[in-house]
């Protein structure tokens, strides 16, 4: 007497190929969805970049003036008041800027989600043909 319950080879390997590219397919679409998610912080990052470019510009302004406020008037209380305000605004643009370049390196952009699910899956199906 056979077995009836037990499936024909071609269809367990039918079975493990359609369970395979279900795998795949699906950590391709994780790929999509944490490259898009990085993207849009890269986009944010940029954003911060170009404010930090603003603000500079606008710092460098002000000290501009502070020097000429502070070389026209001899008191330069004026001057220094400017000063201190180009100085604050600098900061500023340096802290947006140093923000920005370190959300922008690539290691923060790479789908490490994905790459780990990848392994693990990998190491999932090696298991279950060895076995």
């Amino acid at each position: 007497m056979t077995d009836r319950t037990q499936k024909p080879a071609t269809e367990l390997v039918g079975d493990a190929l359609q369970s395979v590219s279900s795998l795949v397919r699906q950590e391709v679409d994780l790929a999509r969805a944490e490259i898009n998610e990085n993207v849009t912080r890269a986009a944010v990052a940029v954003g911060l970049l170009v404010g930090a470019v603003v603000v500079a510009l606008v710092a460098l302004n002000v000290l501009a003036a502070a020097l000429v406020a502070a070389l026209a008037e001899a008191g330069l209380a004026a001057g220094w008041a400017a000063v201190i305000v180009g100085g604050i605004l600098g900061l500023i643009a340096f802290g947006m800027m140093a923000k920005g370049t370190n959300d922008l390196k690539l290691s923060s952009l790479a789908p490490t989600r994905t790459m780990k699910n990848v392994k693990r899956d990998a190491k999932a199906v090696k298991e279950t043909t060895n076995v």
